[in-house]
């Protein structure tokens, strides 16, 4: 069987319909490469005026087949070289014919399929449902089907950096605009139509690029504008990538390498980059959480089965706060009705007032219209009044962290609940266990650990006390899948999961602070591991005294159990910045400086206040910040918190920050490999103290030759 039917039809137009066959979507595997190599050939004996090409699919092609990359190793990656030279010469053969190909887009093209787009002469595509774009680069790979050359030969240098080193996606309306499509019709015959009489009126083509004398816009590498400034452009990529994502660095010597020669030789290079990319460690850890393992979460891998999918009509929100409005927002976005509520509706309305800004940027930059923005802001209703939340499936409680006043608002709030609605807790370190007992209804009671800020933030954590039912977290999982995010399950502890291997991070950034590391050394050694921010700053962003009422809170939960609060070396260092009088960076004043009219920077004092003069070793601190954090979640692992690698994997990239070519926490043990982390941690428990002893559950995984999987 072939995944792509030759069909000709009374004008002499060859229509190649690309139908991988038992399969929901085009695949550029070995399948399709044989299939197209075959058509061309038939095409080169064959008397024909043109060629279109078009998807029985609901897409137009899917890209990749993952599973032949992720299988691909450098032992047999000659068959991955020859797969892809055999598909580039069949794609070359067809734009060198001189007569006109055509792609009828009718859906996504991502990936492999821009590619073959890009390869025809004429793309048309359907106004909607159609996003373009080639993401490669988010599962650590480039665009290794003539992607690089020929966007880099049509848009020039410097327009395709965002499309490829990015990865950005694009609808139609923007391609039009960039030159990339050439028509937009509203139906799929419309596509076929257009097809049709476009060949027919261009007997001949030719890509621009193949023409005599084309210039490439922006110019070549050589030319002078270009040639100022390419010699800086590795420096400012490393800046954005600090060498942990091979990546975009690639693909940048790909399209700089490919415009200085002919087109074939262009896509050897490209070919080579590639499959290079292919056989390394960073695309394997990519892909295999950001493909398959949040796959499986999208496709309820952690939900509990048998309880029919639900979806909530109205939910209410209490506490109106950056959180609280911020969910309010995610919802009404998404058609749900919305009770804000707060102590006074003025506060409420304020919550309100942060879904108005950010809508409102929205129809400034005409992603949204005035009417759409007003349908949106109407579904949320700012209320002080208990008995607004009536007829709400969902209620969430988005208060301060203080047991009491969740108590007092989670039975409030109960009394207008329908028997059926559940009741969540957006606490970010208190047991949901502890918390329920304030609830009537405790097998209803859940957590729903949203993070700030909540529009841009993908993840949840969805946190099940000892008595929440399997209908309770069925009904939360779809609920967060209804609003867009990505569930991670975890059952309960203090500060669950994420909280609780955060809070390593920045507590190991303040203890080497406070053992006179330079400040600076700490934040540019987390930056060089690949974190998105530095231990110091992120504790000005969540603020030395909200750390200080967690510890307060901890101390006092702890003591009526009986147990001793564990000290940290961080917790000297937060409170001599609190006598400092620099809680962070909502105050103006944390590890850093915040001028009004200036960027932020380290904040003077702190060689006075923690010395800052200590030897260090760069590879040590990158060590530690990660291996603290990898440790904790062993530890999370080992006490049940955590029930799956997957769960592990993206709620720390997500949601802690995990480097991203770590492929997550536990995916860091992997490819380090559990003996060398052992070995490495019980180093670092020898010189830095009892927090780095390796767990029991590890030390035996590695003596049986484990590793982390589901």
């Amino acid at each position: 069987m072939s995944s792509v039917q030759y069909e000709k039809d009374q004008d002499n137009i060859v229509h190649l319909i690309l139908d991988k066959p038992n399969a929901n979507a085009n695949l550029m595997d070995q399948e399709f490469t044989d299939s197209l190599v075959e058509a061309v050939e038939k095409l080169e004996n064959d008397d024909w005026s043109g060629v279109l090409f078009r998807s029985a699919k609901s897409t137009f092609f899917a890209g990749g087949n993952l599973d032949d990359l992720y299988a691909t190793t450098r032992e047999n990656a000659h068959v991955l070289h020859e797969m892809v030279d055999r598909l580039k010469v069949a794609m070359r053969k067809l734009e060198t014919s001189g007569k006109p190909v055509v792609a009828c887009i009718n859906g996504a093209a991502l990936g492999g399929g821009w590619e073959l787009a890009l390869a025809c002469h004429h793309r048309i595509a359907l106004s909607k449902g159609v996003t373009l774009g080639l993401p490669e680069v988010t599962l650590g790979l480039l665009p290794g089907g003539g992607g690089v050359v020929r966007m880099s030969r049509l848009l020039g240098l410097q327009a395709a950096l965002p499309f490829l080193t990015e990865g950005r996606q694009f609808k139609p309306e923007q391609g039009k605009k960039l030159g990339l499509i050439d028509e937009i019709v509203e139906s799929p015959e419309q596509l076929v139509e257009s097809a049709v009489a476009w060949i027919k009126a261009n007997p001949k083509a030719q890509q621009p690029y193949d023409v005599k004398g084309y210039k490439v816009p922006g110019g070549t590498p050589n030319h002078p504008a270009l040639a100022k400034m390419l010699p800086i452009a590795p420096a400012m990529m490393r800046d954005k990538t600090k060498g942990t994502l091979p990546a975009p660095e690639s693909i940048l010597s790909v399209m700089v390498e490919s415009l200085q020669v002919d087109i074939d030789s262009a896509m050897r290079i490209e070919t080579r980059y590639f499959v290079e990319l292919v056989c390394g460690q960073v695309s394997k850890n990519m892909i295999g959480t950001f493909w398959y393992q949040l796959n499986e979460i999208k496709a309820g891998a952690a939900r509990p089965k048998g309880v029919e999918p639900s979806k909530v009509a109205k939910v209410g929100i209490l506490g109106a706060g950056m959180m609280g409005a911020g969910i309010a927002y995610s919802s009404a976005c998404k058609g749900i009705e919305v009770v804000l509520k707060d102590v006074s509706v003025e506060n409420a309305e304020k919550g309100k007032a942060y879904s108005q800004k950010l809508l409102d940027k929205k129809v400034s930059k005409k992603r949204l219209s005035a009417e759409q923005r007003d349908a949106t802001l109407a579904r949320i209703l700012a209320t002080d009044k208990a008995e607004d939340l009536a007829g709400c499936d969902l209620i969430i409680e988005a208060v301060f962290e203080d047991r009491g006043l969740k108590a007092k608002v989670t039975q409030e709030a109960e009394a207008q609940l329908a028997p059926e609605a559940i009741f969540a807790s957006n606490t970010s370190t208190l047991p949901i266990t502890g918390l329920a007992e304030a609830s009537e209804r405790p097998e209803k009671f859940i957590g729903l650990h949203f993070f700030s800020p909540v529009d841009k933030m993908p993840l949840v954590e969805i946190i099940c006390g000892e008595k929440t039912s399997d209908e309770t977290l069925a009904k939360s999982y779809d609920f967060v899948l209804q609003i867009g995010k990505t569930p991670i399950v975890v059952n309960d502890s203090r500060g669950f999961f994420t909280s609780r291997v955060f809070g390593t991070f920045a507590n190991e950034g303040m203890a080497m602070l406070g053992e006179g590391i330079p400040a600076a050394a700490i934040e540019n050694a987390a930056f060089l591991a690949g974190f998105p921010v530095g231990p110091l700053a992120v504790t000005d962003e969540v603020s030395m005294t909200l750390v200080e009422k967690i510890r307060n809170q901890t101390i006092k939960d702890l003591q009526a159990e009986g147990k001793p609060y564990p000290a940290h070396p961080a917790d000297a260092v937060v409170d001599r910045m609190l006598e400092a009088n620099r809680p962070g960076k909502a105050a103006g004043a944390g590890f850093y400086d915040y001028p009004a009219n200036g960027k932020k920077h380290l904040w003077s004092g702190l060689q006075e206040c923690f010395g800052g003069k200590a030897e260090f070793d760069l590879g040590e601190l990158k060590d530690r910040l990660l291996y603290i954090q990898a440790i904790e979640t062993v530890r999370c692992v080992e006490e049940k918190v955590l029930g799956s690698v997957r769960d592990a994997n993206i709620g720390s990239i997500m949601g802690i920050g995990t480097p991203v070519w770590t492929g997550g926490i536990l995916q860091f043990i992997n490819q380090t490999g559990l003996p060398e982390f052992v070995a490495r941690a019980e180093v670092l428990a020898d010189k830095c103290g009892e927090r780095y002893a390796v767990p029991a559950l590890l030390k035996d995984m590695a003596k049986d030759g484990l590793t982390f999987k589901d």
